[in-house]
């Protein structure tokens, strides 16, 4: 299990940041149907109809390489599903790790419906965002799975932040895939400032944040304007600034602990990695390596979040136990006057 639960980590770990590469790379619909590509195992064996689609469409999302890309993604996702189908099938034949191994097989064909329904649904920013969030979420799940660490007792405050930062990466997250479902990553230039204002006079929030919608469109079926964007796009800025106060806060009350020094210095570092793809895509105009880079320094990130969280446990209260000791003594006293 434990072999199988690696390869599955490795492939997770590919699976994931390659999703962001095709998709960046505006290959999501290389193939726009599902699973295979035009009715076909493989582009190869579609390579006709997608060279007549790509001379039709010279402008389209439709080419052979685009293809394969599209493609190899979803070997690759299929054999990470694969792989933890026999981790839960070993699991329950065994008796042992049941749980995890069920939640973790359920995970990923919950990911596999996302990723159906992120090509038959045209790209919705919703599903892309929900696909995302699930790619990220199955990942850490697997290396919480496979690198767990001894609990440590800490104190309450330092567990409550502990999992309370683990639902801020992910709602940052959540507003990084809805930025990139929108294409919004550049409308917001400069840094710290967005387009040389803190709050930027042209940002509206309304219909920024509207759910279901066609890509690219209001809910009224116009085009989403500049004004939209940039609300996304500061938002997540927003976003990133309540993280990086959490993680400073939860590594100061946490240093305390010895045990957890290794896990606080890998968040830091998780963090700080992160914060400079941030600001270096921003400033460099969203180069592809490094957005690529990106989107795997956040699942760097919440892996690490994760982990820590998963390795504090809240210290019993002294008070408890003594108390119960005082009314002991308190009852055997007044027996004995009695």
């Amino acid at each position: 299990m434990r072999k199988l639960i690696g390869f599955a980590i490795l492939l997770a770990c590919l699976v994931v940041p390659f999703g962001a590469y095709v998709r960046l790379s505006d290959a999501g619909l290389g193939c726009p149907d599902w699973p295979g590509c035009y009715g076909q195992l493989s582009p190869h064996h579609a390579a006709d109809t997608i060279q007549q689609v790509a001379v039709a469409h010279p402008d389209g999302p439709v080419s052979l390489p685009k293809a394969w890309k599209e493609m190899l993604h979803r070997y690759l996702a299929a054999s990470l599903g694969l792989v933890i189908l026999l981790t839960a099938v070993l699991a329950w034949s065994q008796r042992r790790e049941r749980l995890p191994a069920s939640l973790l097989l359920g995970g990923v064909v919950l990911q596999g419906l996302l990723g159906m329904w992120t090509v038959t649904l045209l790209l919705k920013p919703a599903i892309v965002s929900l696909h995302l969030i699930g790619g990220m979420s199955l990942a850490a799940g697997l290396l919480w799975f496979g690198l767990r660490r001894p609990a440590v007792e800490v104190p309450h405050a330092v567990t409550g932040l502990a999992w309370l930062l683990v639902l801020a990466v992910l709602l940052q997250i959540a507003l990084g895939g809805w930025v990139s479902s929108n294409y919004a990553a550049l409308a917001c230039q400069g840094f710290p400032t967005c387009n040389g204002a803190w709050l930027p006079p042209a940002m509206r929030f309304e219909h920024a944040f509207h759910l279901w919608r066609e890509l690219g469109m209001a809910p009224d079926g116009t085009p989403l304007d500049s004004a939209n964007l940039i609300a996304i796009h500061w938002l997540h800025r927003a976003g990133a600034a309540l993280v990086s106060v959490l993680v400073w806060t939860l590594v100061l009350r946490g240093w305390r602990q010895a045990a957890l020094r290794p896990s606080l210095l890998l968040l830091l570092g998780a963090w700080l990695l992160q914060v400079v793809l941030g600001i270096a895509n921003v400033l460099l105009q969203l180069p592809l390596p490094l957005a690529v880079a990106h989107n795997a320094g956040a699942l760097l990130l919440l892996s690490a979040t994760v982990l820590l969280a998963a390795q504090c446990r809240w210290r019993a209260l002294p008070a408890l136990p003594k108390l119960s000791v005082r009314l002991h003594h308190g009852l055997a006293d007044k027996r004995s006057l009695q």
